[in-house]
């Protein structure tokens, strides 16, 4: 089985539609979301819709549960939060139906999914060894994939040892024996300072998984988030991936 994951896809419908491109043509057999399917982004309605028709299995992120008022905006600082605001006031209510049904974390045969991680899976950050070890020993199945962070990663742990850290584009992983921790990075707002959508591509039958990079058109996002009045760094900072 091949399995494309994505996460933090952020209403960004151009990033959302070239992954889902490369996806097909490589003939995945599901498509899995780690949540985040809006916020920051112009697109939520358009993107929600297509994660509702395409995904196979779809998680709710901190930002889906504060643009449906299951989280208080209170706890959305900033530009954060303007956006969460935006987008609260255009879901229509297709996308919100389908995002209030979701729940931030679910499995799947030797799989945990977890949109933060498995011991807080709405707010805690998965960047570190010390927090990537917590979750691993917290999970009950041998592979865990989280998002949230933005950063793409790919940590394991076997005989006792924890390896690895921010994984590149192009990476491979091995998932034979131990523990394996993995997030597919964002694909509508990157932060790793590599600009281009990520996203992960496991091969439970070769028992590996690619991290994967697709271009897409940075700039028609741009534009789309000024003509909203989105805030400027939410749209300048796709330039970097930062």
């Amino acid at each position: 089985m091949r399995v494309a994951v994505l996460s933090d896809i952020h209403s960004n419908l151009h990033a959302l539609e070239a992954v889902l491109a490369e996806a097909d043509a490589e003939g995945v057999d599901a498509i899995w979301c780690l949540g985040d399917v809006v916020g920051y982004g112009p697109r939520p309605n358009e993107v929600t819709a297509i994660v509702a028709e395409r995904a196979d299995l779809c998680l709710a992120g901190n930002h889906d549960l504060g643009v449906l008022g299951t989280i208080d905006l209170a706890f959305f600082a900033g530009d954060a939060g303007r956006a969460a605001r935006w987008t609260r006031e255009v879901l229509d209510d297709d996308a919100r139906a389908f995002l209030g049904a979701l729940v931030p974390s679910a499995r799947a045969p030797g799989t945990e999914l977890h949109h933060a991680s498995p011991r807080d899976p709405i707010w805690e950050y998965v960047l570190g060894p010390e927090v990537a070890l917590a979750s691993i020993e917290a999970a009950n199945e041998p592979l865990v994939l989280v998002g949230h962070s933005h950063v793409a990663l790919a940590i394991a742990l076997r005989d006792g040892k924890l390896t690895g850290g921010v994984a590149e584009g192009g990476a491979e992983h091995d998932l034979v024996g131990g523990s394996q921790l993995l997030n597919p990075g964002s694909v509508g707002q990157p932060r790793d300072g590599d600009a281009r959508a990520a996203w992960l591509l496991i091969d439970t039958n070769a028992r590996k998984a690619r991290f994967r990079r697709t271009e897409y058109p940075i700039g028609r996002t741009q534009d789309e988030m000024r003509e909203r009045g989105l805030p400027e760094q939410l749209a300048a900072r796709l330039s970097h991936g930062a």
